[in-house]
């Protein structure tokens, strides 16, 4: 890269972090923003980083050596498409990072569960004694990881499908694929460019790797078995001859006519039974790194879940509120619903992303009191699933907040499974969370008074 011109789209933290990367490497780099402002812009502007500020310019792009997309950034916008058309290479930010890795990668994508699955995994192995640092998609991006990397670092790394269609030798030791479901239909043009990217996972790997993949989920299985990368499947169902399976009690790992413990499954404190799912891609990731079981154990038995993520947030009288914004697609918000057996009241709505409300019908019909319904989606909601159970909308989110507490009342759950993307209302799910934890809190200290 060292005297190399490159143009790094989309100043999030992916794109600072690879503009940071490449001006250390000798690269003269302009970091193009679509908006106004850039974080840590003295910092970047004393690195030498020139910053392009407003939009994007085309000649900033068709005159570079290298483009390097964040992952927010579609790659279908004019000045990348120009930028093709000439010639210009056009990657990741995960693929740029990972040409300077001296460690090995595991991977981590899906439609639901990649953080969890990918921060359970991180803690395994360092209760197991490796050097591990934990990112991607959460966390550090990937080129703020190259730095620290070193022959004996695992790279545990969570994966989009937005970082994957970019990637060109992104080669994990390890790739982890939970699910898949129809997400993301407002950025892929289809169910099947979305399968398309996840499935590039797989692509670099050989028979030296390994694809640690859902056996319940046969998208998955058909994916992975594309690839070269000995499979070692994992089932909560139970419906392999060897794997990782649940039995008597543990996860185990079932192997040539023998089972090991790896955990118990009264380590697991995680709120939602889909949850285990997780817990057992982390436990055969796990396994074939080398961890001891007793090392997973123990970070399984102290890890209460991510923040946003079926995070239990309060109970108020005898209501349980739950905060589970991550729930941006209808087969995540599905997982959530199916946890709670009765007089649950879920919030749903924002900037729908595709898939099938309609899906959401029977487990809400027999365990749901109302759905209150938000943002962009109401009428989507109210028409998929008004005539199985009452629809309240609500033009803010503190009114919604409110409503469903009303209706879980007196012993019910309040449960945030938008199903959507929360754009519409919020700069992202994370905010979208916070700001219901803390109108939960307004309602505990009116409840207090």
């Amino acid at each position: 890269m060292k005297d190399k011109r490159v143009t790094v789209v989309g100043a999030a933290r992916s794109g600072l972090a690879a503009a940071e990367l490449l001006a250390r490497r000798g690269a003269h780099v302009t970091l193009s923003e679509a908006g106004p402002t850039v974080a840590d812009d003295d910092r970047l502007r004393a690195l030498g980083v020139a910053l392009e500020l407003g939009g994007h310019v085309t000649g900033t792009f068709t005159g570079a050596d290298l483009i390097v997309l964040s992952p927010g950034v579609p790659p279908e916008i004019p000045p990348v498409q120009a930028a093709r058309e000439r010639g210009v290479p056009v990657i990741a930010e995960i693929e740029l990072a990972s040409r300077w890795l001296r460690g090995r990668v595991i991977a981590i994508t899906g439609t639901k569960g990649k953080s969890t699955t990918t921060a359970l995994t991180g803690r395994m192995l360092e209760a197991a004694g490796f050097k591990v640092t934990v990112g991607g998609n959460i966390g550090a991006p990937l080129s703020a990881q190259v730095p620290d990397s070193t022959p004996d670092t695992f790279h545990v790394v969570e994966t989009s499908s937005f970082q994957l269609e970019q990637i060109d030798t992104f080669h994990p030791w390890i790739s982890v694929m939970l699910n898949f479901s129809p997400d993301h239909l407002d950025r892929h043009p289809s169910v099947e460019a979305y399968a398309a990217a996840k499935a590039r996972i797989f692509t670099n790997q050989d028979a030296g790797d390994f694809a640690v993949v859902n056996a319940d989920d046969p998208a998955v299985l058909e994916m992975a078995r594309r690839g070269r990368a000995a499979l070692r499947a994992f089932s909560r169902a139970g419906s392999i001859a060897e794997g990782t399976v649940v039995e008597r009690g543990w996860i185990v790992d079932r192997r040539r006519g023998a089972a090991t413990n790896l955990v118990p499954l009264q380590a697991i404190h995680l709120l939602g039974p889909h949850l285990v799912n997780d817990v057992m891609a982390a436990a055969t990731v796990g396994a074939i790194a080398g961890a001891a079981p007793s090392a997973m154990t123990a970070a399984v038995d102290t890890f209460r879940g991510l923040e946003h993520a079926m995070e239990l947030v309060a109970e108020i009288g005898a209501v349980r509120f739950v905060n589970d914004s991550k729930a941006t697609n209808v087969e995540s918000a599905l997982r959530s619903i199916e946890s709670f057996d009765r007089d649950l009241v879920p919030i749903v709505g924002g900037r729908f992303k595709g898939g099938d409300l309609r899906l959401l019908r029977d487990p809400l019909k027999a365990r749901a009191k109302a759905v209150v319904a938000i943002g962009e989606a109401r009428p989507l909601v109210r028409v998929a699933l008004g005539d199985v159970v009452p629809v309240y909308e609500e033009d803010t989110f503190a009114h919604a907040i409110e409503r469903a507490h009303e209706l879980a009342k007196p012993s019910g759950v309040v449960l945030l499974a938008p199903a959507c993307a929360s754009f519409d209302m919020f700069r992202d799910y994370a905010e979208r969370g916070r700001t219901f934890k803390e109108e939960v809190q307004r309602i505990r200290e009116m409840a207090d008074r």
